[in-house]
């Protein structure tokens, strides 16, 4: 078994999806390293989860055409910006 002497931040969070499958997080901390860096780190992985996004976007009903009508008007700005590009 290897043993180093490092720290690390857990997050253990239920992910809200069908399954209910528990996720761990786990930011492996060197010894000398910073704690405000080892927290950036935790938090970007933390946001790339999809929590926080999700529980907002449960927190009311969108109805199933105005989830069509949004995803449509952001692939419209989406192309726009890429014609602009070049």
């Amino acid at each position: 078994m290897h043993h180093d002497d490092s720290w690390g931040i857990i997050l253990y969070s239920n992910n809200i999806n069908v399954t209910k499958t528990k996720s761990m997080i786990i930011v492996p901390v060197k010894e000398n390293e910073n704690i405000e860096r080892a927290l950036k780190k935790f938090k970007r992985k933390f946001e790339k989860t999809g929590v926080v996004k999700e529980l907002r976007a449960r927190q009311q009903f969108n109805k199933p055409s105005v989830l069509k009508r949004l995803k449509m008007e952001h692939a419209i700005y989406v192309q726009k910006l890429r014609q602009n590009e070049e």
